[in-house]
């Protein structure tokens, strides 16, 4: 029991004497800022709904209300209750980063670089050193951060697949999830605790240690995973959105997914669609152009008849 207290003690301690815009403590804020901002701009949109925006939503507020089983509410009740188990978790295991080990290690690694480069004896010292930062602050992290979202993509496609699989699992834990028949940005973050933890919250801190992420950069892919998440639930599938046309796995391939023809497939979040791809467990928007096409031709309507 003392050793508990202390473990929490300590935790605590460390926020405290920490600062809130100090990189580690932003990795833990940011992303549930991202979470409500982002958030309140698409309820906004779906409650205003505005002309322009309408002709992009994917299904109606009629349907919203009459085919989703679970109250607005308790949705935020519920994401709420994620995100304090969430912080608490990472105050626990909060380390403060050295800023003098840092700058060291920074140093050290710009020397690294550099010495790299002169060992060529193609190019000078200051070409050197603007290579070596090129590739430091540069390279590294936008393979650090491809890499991630690799590693959490693979981590929730067999997790959320194992969910659908195991019968108790869905039954108990990832029905919470697909209450949401129709999504909405709010829900995107709407699970079970047990489903948050395992799949967003141990997802995002394998990712981010896996890659040796700094900091900083930890704070950036958790609050960028965010925003695609919330983007992926939101109804609208806008064309000029980045976070749509510039990933294959977006609202409307996910939309698939919560819908009952669909929820044996598109597995894959919240970045590629690969791995539903490799293993057969994709269902494309084309796919459910010709679902539909067939179910409303002359011929099929006769058979039914």
């Amino acid at each position: 029991m003392n050793a508990t207290t202390n473990f929490i003690s300590n935790g605590l301690n460390s926020f405290t004497s920490t600062d809130l815009w100090s990189d580690e403590i932003l990795a833990l804020w940011a992303p549930i800022a991202a979470y409500w901002i982002y958030s309140t701009f698409w309820h906004f949109v779906m409650k205003a709904e505005i002309p322009y925006f309408e002709q992009y939503r994917i299904h109606t507020i009629g349907e919203m209300e009459k085919r989703n089983k679970v109250s607005f509410s308790r949705v935020l009740c519920m994401v709420s209750l994620q995100q304090i188990i969430q912080v608490i978790l990472g105050l626990l295991v909060l380390h403060p980063v050295d800023p003098v080990k840092c700058a060291l290690e920074q140093e050290n690694s710009l020397q690294w670089w550099t010495g790299f480069f002169l060992s060529g004896k193609l190019i000078g010292l200051n070409l050197s050193f603007y290579l070596a930062s090129v590739v430091y602050w540069i390279i590294i992290p936008i393979i650090q951060f491809v890499l991630a979202m690799i590693i959490m993509d693979a981590h929730q496609y067999f997790f959320h697949r194992l969910f659908h699989i195991n019968k108790f699992l869905y039954k108990h834990i990832h029905s919470h999830h697909h209450r949401l028949y129709v999504p909405y940005a709010f829900g995107a973050l709407y699970n079970h605790p047990i489903e948050g933890f395992l799949l967003d919250s141990v997802g995002a801190a394998l990712a981010a240690e896996l890659t040796r992420m700094s900091p900083r950069m930890s704070a950036i892919f958790f609050t960028f995973s965010t925003l695609k998440t919330v983007d992926d639930h939101c109804g609208y599938a806008v064309p000029w959105d980045p976070l749509q046309f510039l990933f294959g796995n977006n609202v409307q391939y996910h939309d698939i997914h919560h819908q009952s023809f669909g929820i044996k497939r598109n597995f894959s979040q919240p970045f590629f669609t690969f791995w539903d791809k490799l293993l057969r467990t994709e269902m494309s928007i084309k796919d459910v152009e010709s679902r539909r096409a067939k179910s409303t031709s002359p011929n099929t309507t006769k058979k039914a008849s």
